[in-house]
């Protein structure tokens, strides 16, 4: 049956829901549910999503969202849908374009803004095992918070388990509408509050214009195809992890991946980043 509703882990869904500016208010109803109380926002920019590096043959940056507060924060919101073996470095590397941009010419005492980058994880990660959420921050060797301005925030969507009939909290709310929204045809009874009546109404497929609709569907296939070819290559690639080691083994997966996705017709580009390699290494793939 065709869905009533947009899948938000897909490309466009998450961007046509999250990233742009009439939607706004989507975004910062779901930021506040786990940003600190000094950190709340009542309004947000979206700022450039493309860096490049200090020269021109450094490696350029995506992000999906890239947005800032009126007081200067930044939140870079990253939808990640498949493991790295370097997620963490990557999270780290994003931030730096945050910090960096922050810079003044001439004088500056380098006071600098707070910078959150937000993991939406479509996959389980290693750490606290049955965490949902968590919220890293800089610390000392006795545990005691060192810096409180580089901030990474993950959610991992596999492990939230919660029924309609167990939502509590607004956070609860939200994971389950980014889990569940794209299999529900009608607004639960637990998710009725203003905010998630104006999702719904976003979300809804049948009112998308029809070359928006037709991108949609594209974003739709591209992420089945992946979810298909990576639920593959995750199996081949423990099979060869077993035999050469995990990590490479999981490299393998990874190439075996965009190999499939690459078959399917998608673009170097697209599969470099969802796979998490290289572009040259994607383009000798081909």
């Amino acid at each position: 049956m065709q869905a009533i509703y947009l899948n938000p882990l897909t490309d466009f869904g998450f961007k046509k829901l999250f990233g742009e500016e009439p939607n706004k208010d989507l975004l910062i109803s779901f930021l506040n549910t786990f940003l600190p109380a000094h950190h709340q926002v009542s309004e947000l920019s979206y700022t450039k999503n493309e860096y490049q590096g200090i020269s021109a043959a450094d490696r350029k940056v995506i992000f999906d969202l890239n947005c800032m507060s009126p007081s200067g924060e930044r939140f870079i919101v990253e939808l990640q849908r498949v493991k790295q073996i370097y997620f963490k470095d990557r999270s780290l590397f994003y931030s730096t374009f945050a910090i960096q941009e922050q810079a003044k010419r001439g004088d500056w005492n380098y006071k600098l803004a707070a910078v959150y980058t937000i993991g939406i994880l479509d996959f389980l990660i290693d750490d606290h095992e049955h965490d949902v959420l968590y919220h890293a921050q800089l610390k000392d060797q006795h545990n005691h918070l060192f810096y409180d301005k580089l901030n990474f925030i993950y959610l991992v969507l596999p492990r939230f388990k919660l029924q309609a009939h167990e939502l509590h909290t607004l956070q609860d709310k939200w994971l389950y509408a980014f889990k569940h929204l794209h299999e529900l045809d009608q607004i639960p009874s637990e998710l009725q509050e203003t905010i998630f009546q104006r999702l719904f109404a976003i979300a809804q497929v049948a009112q998308l214009p029809a070359e928006e609709r037709q991108v949609y569907e594209r974003s739709l296939k591209d992420y089945r195809d992946f979810m298909s070819a990576q639920d593959t290559a995750h199996w081949e690639g423990y099979q060869e992890g077993k035999l050469e080691g995990i990590e490479e083994g999981i490299e393998q997966g990874k190439r075996e991946t965009a190999r499939r996705l690459l078959a399917k017709g998608m673009s170097v580009e697209l599969v470099a980043e969802l796979v998490g390699l290289s572009l040259e290494v994607v383009q000798a793939l081909v």
